[in-house]
Order: C-alpha cells, then sequence, then structure tokens
C-alpha cells in the first residue's frame, strides 16, 4: 500500500497551556485555613496559541532554550495534559518515550512490564506474543527479562522503554531527549532502528538539544521560544539560526557581566602555576580578550565548517619578556586533544621590542575535518618556549556547523564501489 505523505496526522490550532505556579503554597489543611496567602499563585503562560501541521512520514524536531514549551508540546500530543484552548488531532497509533520507566511496575519483571506497556500503547496479547522475542532481543536484556525492573539501571529502563516503543507499528513516534541515556552502542543501534522507521513512513517528532541529529535525522524544525514559534521550516536553516541567536545571547551576557565586573571594580583573578587549572600563568604577559571571528570577520561563537575563521588576540606586556608565543588548541567535549598550534610553528616571529599592546590574528582554514558539535577552544601565550605567561585550559566554547551526514568528530572524504 503506498504511502500518502500528503496527510496531515498531526494538527494543533491555537494552542494555549498555563500553570498555576504557587508563590509559597500551603500543604496541610491547617496551612490552608491559617496561612491564605501562602495559596497565592500567578497563571504562567507556557504555550501562546501556537499551531502547526505534521504529515505523514516527516521527521520533526522542537528546539529552544529550557523551559521554552517544547517539552510541554510533546505531553500534549501524547495525550498526558491537555491544552486549556484550542485543539490538537491526532490520526494514527502513537507511541511515545516521554520519560523512562513510565508505566513500568518496579516489582514487576521485565517481561511482565512488556506486556503492561504494549497494551498502553493499544496492543492485543497475542500482537504482544508474536512481538515479545523481537522486544527482548533489541533491548539485550536476555539475562535480566525475568527480573524485577527496580533492580534495572537507568540505562536498562531506556533500553526496554525504546524496545517496546519501537515495536508497536505505530504511526507516530514521540521522543523526548530520551536517547541521552545509555551507551553509545546502543544509542547508535537506536538511532539506526529510527531512520528505519522513517524510510517505513513513520512520522517522528523529537525534542532534543542535539542540534547535530537534528541536522543528520530531521526533514523539519520547529522553534519555540518563550511559548511561541519562532520558526518554522528545514532543518539546517532553524538550526542555523538557532545557533545564530543563542551566540548573540552569549555574547550579550558575557558584555553584561563584564560591565558589572567594571562597575563593582573587582580585583583582578588571581593566576596559579597549576598546569591542571583552568588559568594559570606568571603574567608577565596577558591575554586581554581572544575574539572568535568568522569569515566575515564578525565576532561569533558559531562557525560552519566551510568557511576560513580567525582568532584575534588582544595583548598586554606587564614585564620585560624575551619573546613571546601565541599559542592555540581545539578539544571536544570529553577533553580529546584534535589540533593545537602556535605562531612559533607557523614561523611567525613576534618582535617584543618597545611594545606595551597590541593585538594579533590568527587566520585559519576551514574547519572541514570537524562535524557538527560544541568544543573547546584552548589560547595560551608563551616566553621562552617554556614559561606560560598566560594559558587558559578552557578559554571558550564554540559551535561548529557542517552539512555532512557522517557520524563523529572528524570527516574526511569516502568513496563506496562495488567490485566488478
Amino acid at each position: 500500500m503506498a504511502i500518502d505523505y500528503n496527510q496531515v496526522v498531526i494538527d494543533v490550532k491555537n494552542v494555549t497551556k498555563t500553570f498555576k505556579v504557587y508563590l509559597d503554597k500551603g500543604r496541610t489543611l491547617k496551612e490552608f485555613a491559617i496561612f491564605s496567602r501562602r495559596r497565592k499563585f500567578e497563571n504562567r503562560v507556557v504555550l501562546d496559541d501556537i499551531s502547526f501541521q505534521i504529515r505523514k512520514g516527516e521527521t520533526v524536531a522542537l528546539i529552544g532554550h529550557n523551559g521554552c514549551g517544547k517539552s510541554t508540546t510533546l505531553k500534549l500530543l501524547t495525550k498526558i495534559m491537555y491544552p486549556d484552548s484550542g485543539s490538537i488531532t491526532m490520526q494514527g497509533r502513537i507511541s511515545s518515550l516521554i520519560e523512562l520507566g513510565a508505566g513500568f511496575h518496579p516489582d514487576m519483571s521485565g517481561r511482565e512490564n512488556i506486556y503492561i506497556n504494549a497494551s498502553i500503547f493499544g496492543l492485543s496479547k497475542a500482537e504482544i506474543d508474536e512481538k515479545i522475542e523481537s522486544i527482548i532481543e533489541f533491548s539485550e536484556l536476555q539475562k535480566f527479562i525475568d527480573n524485577p525492573v527496580r533492580t534495572y539501571s537507568s540505562g536498562m529502563y531506556m533500553r526496554l522503554a525504546f524496545a517496546v516503543a519501537i515495536n508497536v507499528n505505530a504511526d507516530i513516534l514521540l521522543i523526548d531527549e530520551i536517547l541521552a541515556v545509555g551507551d553509545a552502542n546502543f544509542q547508535a543501534k537506536c538511532f539506526t532502528k529510527m531512520q528505519e522507521l522513517k524510510a517505513q513512513g513513520v512520522t517522528i517528532v523529537i525534542v532534543t538539544h542535539d542540534t547535530g541529529t537534528v541536522k543528520t535525522f530531521c526533514d523539519r524544525v520547529i522553534w519555540i521560544q518563550s511559548g511561541k514559534i519562532r520558526e518554522d521550516g528545514k532543518a539546517f536553516d532553524v538550526v542555523d539560526s538557532y545557533l545564530r541567536y543563542m551566540n548573540e545571547e552569549q555574547i550579550r551576557k558575557a558584555n553584561m557581566m563584564r560591565d558589572e565586573e567594571n562597575q563593582e571594580n573587582s580585583k583582578e583573578e588571581v593566576i596559579t602555576m597549576d598546569p591542571n587549572a583552568k588559568h594559570f600563568g606568571n603574567q608577565k604577559a596577558i591575554i586581554k580578550k581572544c575574539t572568535l571571528l568568522n569569515s566575515a570577520k564578525e565576532e561569533t561563537k558559531a562557525i560552519k565548517s566551510d568557511e576560513k575563521y580567525y582568532l584575534k588576540f588582544d595583548y598586554e606586556i606587564k614585564s620585560p619578556v624575551e619573546d613571546l608565543i601565541f599559542g592555540m588548541g581545539i578539544f571536544s567535549l570529553d577533553k580529546t586533544w584534535i589540533f593545537g598550534t602556535n605562531s612559533q610553528m607557523a614561523g611567525f616571529k613576534f618582535d617584543v621590542n618597545g611594545k606595551k599592546e597590541g593585538s594579533v590574528i590568527f587566520e585559519s582554514e576551514p574547519l572541514n575535518f570537524l562535524q557538527t558539535g560544541v568544543y573547546i577552544l584552548q589560547v595560551s601565550i608563551i616566553e621562552n618556549e617554556k614559561s606560560p605567561c598566560d594559558y587558559y585550559n578552557e578559554y571558550m566554547r564554540f559551535t561548529v556547523t557542517s552539512d555532512k551526514s557522517e557520524l563523529g568528530i572528524i570527516y574526511y572524504k569516502t568513496k563506496w564501489s562495488e567490485i566488478e
């Protein structure tokens, strides 16, 4: 039977959702009677008149900062909660992964919980009997399937929950950041399975902060901000807009903090000589500021892998030095050293004579070898190749966006062919 990809399977119309946020809620009858003021609350609007449609077979991501309303939207789609106004229409069987172990009874075995959980999704006992072995096999919990689930780790909970959710022949799959749990191998297995479901025409809605997954897996992105839809469109376009916005917010907050520090006339940071510290050095020369610039030489914290970037070192020499070497390094979030260089390696000789302050620019070719992700920038000034003047193990975090769909940290060109 042909899949009708024009069919609207999720229709959200003018949905508003508010929550009562109690300032100081009384919890006993006595407190309710005596301290009436404790019952004061404010109505907080989480979703404000939002509307969107999702068609059969689409894979859509809901993104936005914490508290923007994306998880609330997903809970409304699953009918865990209901809107204050507006309507939500869903077509087909729905499977959801909203919270680990939701619907699991801790004292029942994994096998018993499969029957309970699958029946909640609408499967008959005969259907579950037919699928139970494939569910257990996917979860890789054969040795533990007859143990009470209260003995399971959070990763085992996730394996079992995901295995059930993807085997109920759902038309719509709703996922809320749950794939962040579990080991790397199982995450890859889940991702592969979701790609299979996507190819079969299953509609997938996912809430995540992983913009790399969004770009490689999703067709469309809905960006929710302060309870409203700020942008709705192709994954690459919306993710890039979102990262630019987050970058601007980081710069704005950093400038505010810098202004506050100047107003308070706070003391300078104490620089240690501990090489394991994030910031150390003898302060003979300091990095006043290191700025990441994009190809247009605009300050940023998000660059594209196919564009040049620059680092602008603003320095100040406080004590006599013989020579200075400027350095930089790029690390992954788990502190794996990806790349490092310095001005001496590049053949640049810095002349310190008569200088007190100034700027040095570092220019790089595009980071085509890096995949989409968040990385750590290390910067330093060293005297005589051995004495650190100013050394930041983690100066800032920045984002790289790539249009490559391969997985991992680095990218290199590959080719597949068939042997005749």
